[in-house]
């Protein structure tokens, strides 16, 4: 197939299929007192959601470009979360310290691979309850698969996500327990004043995520949805993104959901060592 057929082919049948995807998503996810017209509901009628709760999430990511195959990943979160008693002040509470790090093996423009460990810092849900640890550490072991489209300018992501995680509770005493998880992202970087991704681009990139798990103690295969749209700026080195975060999954009592709105503030940093070049439209971090 020639390569300009191959293109009409991806921007006339791949991103519609894209966009249902997010779409289909987005409308399974509406609560019984939501405005679902369907005759037909996702959610059983015994579902109960509960108001929505706020947080701020600050995040610095980092890709060195070791040789023309290798990258150096990192990320380090500061997490903050509504206090108990004001579910809309966004940072009365610690949330979490997030720290991901890991090396990328670049097989092509299009498909590169990550493996690495994660260490997280769970903060206590209640400061003034002596029988709560003021943090737990839950340590990870993550690897990713990473694929990338070009479709009119724009930049495609699907990343798939697998992690391995000892998590504990932050009740004295509580043990740790093993659980897999599996994530699966599609999203984009959509060019604003420029025809492509590269240096002084100002973009939107809208996204969704799925998030499933596994163990002897879960209950429910289905852990979260979130969906996140950012607007963003590149500068050399840097991009600048930023933008609001929808998450809606179920709670450790059956039957009931929660779902959040998070403000997230990010800053990404490149630099490729093998010459002065900054591979902006390479290095995109699939947040």
């Amino acid at each position: 197939m020639k390569l300009k057929e191959q293109y009409k082919m991806e921007k006339y049948y791949i991103l519609p299929i894209i966009c249902f995807f997010i779409s289909s998503w987005v409308s399974g996810q509406e609560t019984p007192g939501g405005n679902n017209n369907s005759s037909e509901s996702y959610l059983p009628e015994s579902r109960t959601s509960l108001a929505p709760t706020t947080e701020l999430w600050n995040g610095l990511y980092v890709k060195l470009r070791l040789s023309d195959r290798f990258f150096w990943y990192q990320e380090n979160h500061y997490r903050r979360k509504a206090s108990m008693d004001n579910r809309s002040d966004f940072v009365g509470r610690m949330g979490q310290i997030y720290n991901r790090f890991g090396f990328t093996y670049l097989f092509n423009d299009q498909f590169e691979v990550t493996l690495g460990p994660t260490l997280v810092l769970n903060y206590t849900p209640d400061r003034e309850d002596p029988t709560y640890l003021n943090y737990t550490i839950e340590p990870r072991i993550w690897h990713q698969w990473l694929f990338t489209q070009s479709i009119a300018g724009a930049k495609i992501l699907h990343q798939f996500r697998v992690e391995h995680r000892w998590k504990r509770y932050n009740d004295i005493g509580a043990d740790y327990k093993y659980t897999d998880r599996f994530r699966y992202k599609i999203m984009a970087y959509i060019p604003i004043n420029k025809p492509r991704m590269e240096n002084n681009t100002f973009f939107i990139a809208p996204s969704n995520e799925v998030f499933f798990e596994t163990g002897k103690h879960i209950t429910d295969v289905f852990e979260e949805n979130r969906v996140y749209t950012a607007i963003g700026y590149t500068y050399n080195n840097f991009m600048f993104f930023g933008g609001h975060m929808w998450t809606y999954g179920p709670t450790g009592v059956p039957g009931t959901y929660s779902n959040r709105h998070i403000v997230r503030l990010n800053v990404m940093y490149t630099l490729d060592f093998r010459s002065r070049r900054t591979p902006v439209a390479r290095s995109l971090p699939s947040f």
